[in-house]
């Protein structure tokens, strides 16, 4: 009875597995430039090459507006020999990046860069299309206020920072007649971001754009450095030819591949992302990242999500004889995220 029981739960994964094309269908290549998202300094797309997807994905582009650069004329650091790289959630525009920022640096000295990997950055404004045909799809309306009321919106977070940024939505946030906002991923950084890139994952059940950009610098002996950093945001459930939540691993799975198919060619460097792993270490998702990156050693294993579950992660590939480490932030800093603090030791 037993083992005829277990053999109905494998071949349902099995029939999920090959309805939804969890196995395999997660190709990627370059796509051009629709004219909605022409930008200075330009940025590089990669799409799946999987037709229902790209179909899918052109419906849902249609809701957002075009990718946020902000380079300020801040002073440049001088020659260092660390980088502190943080991932973090920020709900929306729910948290309180301004006091996450302050509390990094101050930890890591004025002298050392450092990176933000965000997810759930918000932007609002008339860039974002208000009148949309029938064929556009977009996502319900996530609102999240601080204590005090306010919301961050992601390029006013960065120019009060005086920081440099990058932004790439990935749905529109609520239709037209209720907001003006898209919502997506950003990089945040204390040095200048070159060689931006956008990368728009297996379609599941929303739009999700990965975003990367490369940070560059020199050690204090001299020795030049280059790391390209990308923060990604996986779904955590999807549709109904996989059964909601029961079958969200095999998608997440499917996007975790064509996230690390796209960053195959790159020998130096770090992701960070929630990929809303409900299985945590365990889930598809996680293993399908940590494999491609084998420098990831994980020794604070705590939740991340409400103290519950463990969503948000680091991956490191790194240049021989550098090292890496990370931990868990002690606060949420208002998100319903914890933030996860990584440092690079270049030698």
């Amino acid at each position: 009875m037993l083992r005829s029981c277990s053999t109905r739960i494998g071949a349902l994964i099995l029939s999920l597995c090959v309805a939804g094309g969890c196995t395999g269908r997660h190709s990627m290549a370059p796509r051009e430039v629709a004219p909605g998202e022409a930008l200075t300094p330009a940025v590089s797309w990669i799409a799946p090459e999987v037709g229902a997807d790209r179909s899918s994905l052109h419906s849902w582009r249609q809701g957002v507006g075009p990718p946020v650069v902000v380079a300020p004329d801040a002073a440049v650091l001088g020659p260092a020999d660390r980088l502190v790289v943080v991932n973090w959630n920020m709900h929306v525009g729910g948290g309180d990046f301004e006091q996450l920022a302050a509390d990094v640096r101050s930890q890591a000295g004025d002298r050392v860069p450092v990176v933000f990997l965000i997810q759930e950055a918000y932007r609002e404004g008339p860039e974002v299309p208000t009148e949309l045909d029938g064929s556009a799809s977009f996502a319900s309306l996530i609102r999240t206020l601080r204590p005090d009321g306010r919301r961050e919106e992601i390029e006013n977070v960065a120019r009060r920072a005086g920081l440099h940024a990058y932004y790439v939505p990935s749905m529109r946030n609520g239709g037209p007649a209720i907001s003006a906002e898209d919502r997506g991923n950003a990089i945040l950084s204390t040095v200048p971001l070159g060689e931006l890139g956008a990368i728009e994952l297996p379609f599941e059940r929303q739009r999700r754009v990965a975003v990367a950009a490369t940070v560059a610098g020199a050690t204090t002996t001299g020795a030049p450095w280059r790391l390209r950093v990308v923060s990604a945001h996986l779904d955590n459930m999807v549709g109904a030819r996989r059964l909601w939540i029961a079958g969200g691993e095999f998608g997440r799975t499917r996007q975790a591949r064509g996230l690390v198919t796209a960053l195959a060619d790159e020998k130096t460097l770090v992701l960070g992302g929630d990929l809303n792993t409900w299985f945590g270490f365990q889930d598809g998702a996680y293993r399908t990242a940590a494999a491609a990156f084998p420098q990831t050693h994980v020794s604070d294993r705590r939740a991340t999500f409400h103290g519950l579950l463990r969503l948000d992660h680091l991956f490191f590939r790194l240049d021989p004889g550098w090292s890496s480490r990370f931990r868990r932030a002690e606060h949420t800093y208002g998100s319903d995220h914890f933030p996860l603090i990584g440092e690079i030791t270049f030698r």
